[in-house]
């Protein structure tokens, strides 16, 4: 007897050859022939499942977002602790990207076709929410607690943790040659952790009020006792005693 076709298991060895071919060529140098072979399918049933090249490239971007937004939906975050949750969500963040080179080299590849094809996706408009979501409700209670600013806008720290981590990784080859380290070392990794670690709660915390130095009235002027502490008191009437100490010699 022979066993009908299993669709699904065929569709995704189309779409894993096929993320393959777009992340090391891009839309414009992908060839389908080259995603059958891979994908141990033939050009006829890749139009048949996707229709044409372009529909299979969206699926495929629409499918890195999937993956990343399932890995985000599955964090584990105490919320009340605002800043173990903070950090915790830029560690996930940057490991990510680190484990899913994928990810980087697609979106990369998109941004040189200026975008044309992933707006075309009604999918991706709609993956951003439950990272938006989760990081609304880290921010909100952040700022019930006093530790955050309270005027913050969750997109702008997205982009702010996002371009942290792609930036680094999406110019890991020029910056490697231009610094003259290889960024890419774990050590690097790990130190790259720590410093966006500490830009985004330096950027989200809420800032102490600055002390304004105190002043005291000296013959009806103000004087800041900073300045005076440098410079000595200022010029104005002596005291009997600070005049009769001058004069000696």
């Amino acid at each position: 007897m022979v066993m009908p076709r299993d669709a699904d298991l065929t569709r995704g060895r189309i779409l894993k050859a096929a993320r393959n071919e777009f992340m090391r060529h891009g839309y414009s140098g992908a060839r389908i022939e080259r995603i059958s072979r891979t994908g141990r399918s033939s050009d006829r049933m890749i139009y048949y499942y996707f229709g044409s090249k372009e529909a299979l490239y969206i699926e495929v971007l629409e499918g890195v977002y999937t993956e990343l937004g399932a890995a985000e939906s599955r964090l584990v975050l105490d919320e009340a602790q605002p800043l173990e949750a903070l950090r915790t969500l830029i560690a996930f963040t940057w490991n990510y990207y680190l484990e899913h080179p994928e990810f980087v080299a697609l979106l990369s590849n998109e941004n040189l076709q200026r975008g044309r094809h992933i707006t075309k996706s009604l999918t991706v408009k709609q993956l951003s929410r439950p990272v938006l979501e989760i990081l609304g409700r880290i921010l909100e209670e952040g700022a019930r607690q006093g530790v955050f600013r309270d005027d913050l806008d969750v997109r702008h720290v997205y982009l702010t943790l996002a371009a942290l981590g792609y930036f680094y990784l999406s110019n890991r080859y020029t910056l490697s040659s231009f610094l003259g380290s290889d960024l890419m070392q774990r050590a690097q990794c790990d130190a790259w952790l720590d410093e966006m670690t500490r830009v985004m709660l330096a950027a989200v915390g809420r800032p102490t009020p600055e002390k304004t130095p105190a002043t005291i009235t000296h013959n009806g002027r103000g004087q800041n006792k900073a300045l005076l502490s440098a410079t000595g008191p200022a010029s104005g009437p002596r005291s009997p005693a600070s005049s009769r100490a001058s004069t000696k010699t």
